[in-house]
Parts: C-alpha cells; structure tokens; sequence
C-alpha cells in the first residue's frame, strides 16, 4: 500500500512515498535510494514488493531541490542529448552531502512511523548514498545494500569507502559484472577499506550483467539476474534487521 507523503528537511520539502504490506509492518523498514532517474512505476513496483517481505519502505525524491522535473525513459535518457544534460545536471546538483544531511528527516521520519530498525538501498548512484547513509548514521541504519552502485571506492573527498570506519552494520554490495562507475580497482579498494574497518561486509560480481539489470524498466534489465538479486536482498535483510514474512515458520 502506497502513501505519498512530504518530508522536511534542512533545505526544503522533499516529496516521498511510503508502501507498507497490505497487512501492515513490523518494527523494521527500508531506506529506498533511488537511481538517477528518479521516482518512478518501476521504483514503485520494486518498493511494493519489498514491502511484501513486512518493510515500511521509504521512497524520497532526491531530487526535491530541482522539483519538478522529468519523467525520464530509462531506457533513452542519457542516449539522448537533451535529457542527458538535464539528468547531468540533477546527478552533480545532488552531492552526497546533500543527501547525507537529507538522511537525518528520512531517519527521523521512519522512526515517527514506529519503526526501530532501518536498513538502506540504494541502486545505480543511490548505492554510494546509501552507504554513505550507513556511515553518517551508524546507530539507526543497521544494514546498507548497493546494486550496480557507481564511483564506491573512488578518489572523490566524498567515496562511501572513506568512510568504511564509521560504518557499524552489516554491507553487501552487487556489482554489475562489468561497470566502469566500478571497475575491479574499486572494487578492491572496498574491499580492503571495509575489511580493515572491520565492517561484516559480503562484494559480489554478478557476471554477465550491466550496469542498472535490476531495474525493470532499464533497457539491460536481466530478469534472471534481478531475481538473483531479490534473493540476495531478502536474506540480507531478514538476517540483519530481524525481520520479514515467515512462511511455514522459515523466513521468507
């Protein structure tokens, strides 16, 4: 079930939605970053169905200081000439700290819902944000997942692997098996910053896949392995939040 909601940060309204299971949640619920294409019907769907696992999920708009703006076809955006700019433009106009700083209303705004235990997600740009969301609030964001996340471990003042000592919850990051906003260099660099930060963290390489191949209206959407994916995701959650639909008394 979903709810549209607005959400105030510390420069603006941020428009969002809610899903929540038709039966209602329980006390753990998902930080959704979105991908550069903004919210969306496949965003939705993606949402709902991790909502269908007992998450409240909370779908902001990232790029509320630019409202309104789009809709963008995934599939030809950055193709084109003229929707490449403007999608340029939301993408370096939303800096991590930007986003970082927004995370304090998303947090807060969970926690006015009842729930106590958050985990993120983030896909294409939004993997960088939720990581770094993990960091900026260890004590609330207890699990942080990337998918086809670009520039993790990058030279960039702000890359989420700088901040890997800051991070107290569990990581798992899905890498498209070739990506140049992550190639195996930073991949690497991960890897070992997380490792020696000592962050429970689990690097995967789906080979064969391109960067954006979980998102269903991404022309390199792989269903095979975006289910890959949603099975991986719903165990790395209901093992680091605690939660999730039981089934027959085994978790979902």
């Amino acid at each position: 079930m979903k709810r549209d909601v607005e959400i105030r940060t510390a420069d603006g309204t941020a428009q969002a939605a809610i899903f929540r299971p038709s039966g209602g949640a329980g006390k753990a619920g998902v930080l959704f970053y979105m991908d550069a294409f903004g919210p969306r019907p496949a965003l939705d769907a993606m949402a709902e169905r991790l909502a269908g696992q007992g998450y409240a999920v909370l779908v902001p708009d990232l790029f509320y200081r630019n409202a309104p703006y789009g809709p963008f076809d995934a599939k030809t955006a950055f193709a084109e000439e003229k929707t490449r700019a403007k999608l340029t433009g939301l993408t370096s106009g939303t800096t991590q700290e930007m986003t970082v700083r927004d995370g304090q209303a998303f947090v807060e705004f969970l926690s006015k819902e009842g729930i106590d235990r958050i985990g993120a997600v983030g896909y294409c740009m939004g993997g960088a944000r939720a990581l770094n969301a993990a960091a900026a609030y260890p004590d609330r964001i207890a699990a942080a997942a990337s998918f086809h996340g670009g520039n993790l471990a990058s030279d960039a003042p702000d890359s989420p692997h700088r901040r890997a000592v800051d991070m107290k919850g569990r990581v798992y990051v899905g890498c498209a098996g070739v990506d140049r906003s992550f190639p195996p260099e930073q991949s690497a660099r991960l890897a070992e910053a997380l490792r020696v930060a000592e962050v429970d963290h689990t690097i995967e390489n789906y080979v064969g896949m391109q960067h954006g191949w979980c998102v269903p209206d991404h022309g390199v959407y792989d269903q095979a392995g975006a289910e890959r994916h949603w099975r991986r995701l719903t165990a790395f959650f209901a093992e680091a939040l605690g939660a999730g639909r039981r089934r027959g008394g085994v978790r979902a």
